[in-house]
């Protein structure tokens, strides 16, 4: 391998050499590297397949914010966000350092941010390869061979380096903290790639509503031929990257954006998506982009094949492919567009109650989005026999620095600026819960969306669900008049009043954790439990 090592890189600000370091390298070096190392294998399409270790997934528990003056008094400090001692973080780091200076490592240089007005350029220094290559995928390649100068953000990734707790501060010896002065993430004991691009997922949903009055979100988006911008919220399993992924429509991007004064923007330069039971009748822009580049997680083969084998969940069920969003045919570049004609908030409701689809005013749209609600269904994680209510404020609530009310009211300032339509679409189940009623059929969800994208829905009457406020239209082209108010799906109209006020009562307990810090309006916004519904 020729040296790729340029003369101008500087790592001394790290105390790291730059004699072991491997800069820049291109992805048929980095799978090289990968295999050579005995990081990884080929499948039979040339991805690269790797295991990420103990880690499948994110740690939650062991994430950390370093409390200095500039997160004090700004971090929504708690559960999510760990405070971590500022000497602690300087001894972890020093000790991180040393250790990549006894073996070579890998240094990728990228962007976050496809707006140019908010470019912010990410340094990836990594033990391995493979996250080298997860970051060459997933960060916005610059197109200049000359490193960074001094990049905004460094972020350092060492697997084989684990704390000490009973020294460093740590919980355990696995860890990932977020130094918003040094602007330095430090990830250690975890080989899981995720923590690399959530550390400045993280970091942009502190900076850019904090700083440039800019919402980052959780979500994709997609654009029409018209320039018309929708934007898709919602968790795992309710449909978010199904329904934006629309041949029809160019993808802006699959799971983070910013929305400014003037474009929707993705953060990422590539996609990180879910494969457990992938098939390319399901998704086939997701299967066709897994080929030689593409980085496959924790996957199995078929037995005696280079084969992958997407049903088994031997080692997670989490199973990801990260690929470059260039490999998805109708992805826009650079990817950016204008701001949202329509938003969509997603959930899988597995009590059978929400509206197929229903419209939102500002103040119900803030309050849905400090929820972030959907439902987890029996079979789907160990335990789980009956349906269970899930919020997340924000749709993403690991992710979030700030107190969820300061991203909602950010979003109704947005709404009422720029005039934008805000939609809940329960992708869940009719004419009664799990186990009693049916899952809606996609087919309906997605001609629910298209009338909305092709302004369908504008002239229409629209009825008042009773317990929710929520305001339903009583047709749609394409979807069956009957389903549009899930009540009337239902032979027990008494069983789904009483489901309906359950549901309710969930939403307003669930909310007592930010009601002192909510608006009015968002107050307002809540749904009312009502005795004898007619």
């Amino acid at each position: 391998m020729s040296n790729i090592l340029l003369p101008t890189l500087d790592l001394s600000r790290l105390n790291l050499g730059v004699e072991k370091a491997l800069y820049q390298l291109d992805v048929p070096q980095l799978v090289e590297e990968a295999i050579k190392n005995g990081e990884g294998t080929l499948t039979a399409e040339g991805a690269l397949a790797i295991d990420t270790g103990k880690f499948t997934g994110r740690s939650p528990k062991d994430r950390f914010i370093v409390m200095d003056d500039i997160t004090r008094e700004a971090v929504w400090w708690g559960e999510i966000n760990i405070p971590f001692d500022p000497a602690d973080f300087d001894q972890l780091l020093e000790k991180a350092c040393d250790y990549l200076n006894q073996r070579k490592f890998y240094v990728r240089d990228g962007f976050a941010c496809a707006d140019p007005a908010y470019h912010t350029s990410v340094r990836v220094i990594s033990e391995t390869a493979y996250q080298s290559l997860f970051s060459y995928n997933l960060f916005l390649r610059p197109e200049e061979a000359e490193p960074i100068e001094e990049p905004e953000w460094t972020v350092i990734a060492a697997p084989g380096f684990k704390a000490d707790p009973a020294v460093n501060g740590t919980r355990q010896p696995n860890f990932a903290i977020l130094n918003f002065t040094k602007k330095i993430i430090l990830i250690g004991g975890t080989g899981y790639t995720g923590e690399i691009k959530k550390g400045i997922f993280s970091a942009l949903n502190f900076i850019l509503p904090e700083h440039r009055n800019t919402l980052s979100m959780h979500c994709s988006a997609n654009v029409g031929e018209k320039g018309d911008v929708a934007i898709f919220f919602g968790l795992s399993g309710t449909g978010k990257t199904t329904l934006s992924a629309d041949p029809s429509r160019g993808l802006i991007g699959d799971d983070e954006h910013g929305w400014g004064d003037h474009s929707v923007f993705n953060f990422e330069g590539g996609c990180y998506a879910k494969c457990v039971d992938l098939t390319p009748e399901k998704e086939p822009q997701i299967f066709s982009a897994i080929k030689f580049g593409s980085l496959l997680e924790n996957t199995n083969y078929f037995p005696g094949t280079r084969n992958v084998d997407y049903a088994n969940i031997e080692k997670t069920e989490n199973t990801r492919v990260a690929y470059p969003i260039h490999y998805i045919d109708h992805a826009v570049h650079p990817s950016i567009a204008g701001v949202p004609k329509n938003i969509f908030f997603l959930t899988a409701d597995a009590f059978g109650v929400l509206p197929p689809l229903s419209k939102l005013t500002r103040g119900q749209a803030m309050f849905h989005f400090i929820s972030g609600y959907t439902a987890k269904v029996a079979g789907t994680e160990a335990g789980i026999t009956e349906p269970q209510v899930t919020f997340s404020a924000c749709f993403g609530k690991a992710f979030m620095p700030l107190h969820p009310t300061k991203y909602a009211e950010l979003l109704g300032k947005k709404m009422e600026e720029q005039n934008v339509n805000v939609w809940l679409v329960n992708t869940g189940w009719s004419g009664g819960g799990f186990g009693e009623g049916k899952r809606m059929k996609l087919s309906y969800t997605r001609a629910l969306i298209t009338a909305v994208l092709d302004e369908k829905l504008c002239d229409i009457r629209y009825k008042t669900h009773k317990v929710f406020g929520l305001q339903m239209p009583v047709s749609c082209p394409g979807v069956p008049e009957e389903i549009l108010d899930p009540r009337e799906t239902w032979a027990d109209k008494q069983k789904y009043d009483q489901k309906a006020n359950e549901l309710a009562q969930a939403f307003v307990d669930n909310f007592r954790q930010f009601e002192s810090f909510a608006n009015e309006e968002i107050r307002s916004s809540f749904p009312k439990v009502v005795e004898n519904i007619v």
